[in-house]
């Protein structure tokens, strides 16, 4: 189950990342920065800082709720975020900046740009679907992040493509709307 909870969170997260407001700041950040590895660094540490809360907030609500009951909202949030999914980010503005440090500017931004974010969500349900994987859950969502997240510093506008977007979030959304239907269904 620990290969299962690391491997479902890092894919899952990694594809719901892509074309995301988050990823969408990581990439003006590193236009105005051009420091990719402080960036990074900063992500980094936003996204375990973040992502920890995440998953100990859906691993506690997994002891809270009944079986059932947790069941059935685990897989209808699957299905909501995948619908969600369906619902492209707006590029968000990133402010001046300049009186921040590109380490303290990426890990404020995108701590706070994360809470209620789509892969935020899906990290507490993540965390509730596999409440006895904390570390699993926690390392596979960060993995996916920093992995959605480095080829947009790096890379910057030869990735931003509408079309490839577009598709991500489709497919995106088809594979959390499965995974949903595969709860529900106790597969």
């Amino acid at each position: 189950m620990l290969a299962e909870a690391f491997v479902i969170s890092t894919a899952l997260i990694a594809i719901g990342e892509i074309g995301d407001k988050t990823q969408l700041l990581s990439f003006a950040l590193a236009q105005r920065y051009r420091a990719p590895w402080l960036i990074l660094a900063g992500i980094l540490l936003a996204t375990l800082l973040n992502h920890g809360l995440s998953v100990w907030l859906g691993a506690a609500l997994a002891g809270l709720l009944p079986t059932q009951m947790l069941i059935w909202l685990l897989g209808g949030s699957f299905i909501l975020l995948g619908l969600w999914m369906l619902i492209p980010d707006k590029d968000e503005e990133v402010g001046n900046g300049r009186r921040w440090g590109a380490f303290t500017a990426a890990f404020v931004l995108f701590f706070l740009a994360e809470i209620g974010d789509k892969t935020q969500v899906a990290t507490i349900a993540l965390a509730a679907r596999f409440p006895e994987d904390y570390w699993a859950v926690l390392s596979g969502s960060t993995l996916g992040m920093v992995a959605a997240n480095v080829p947009v510093i790096w890379l910057g506008a030869r990735l931003t493509n509408p079309r490839i977007e577009t598709w991500a979030h489709r497919i995106s959304a088809a594979l959390f709307i499965l995974f949903g239907v595969l709860t529900l269904t106790g597969l």
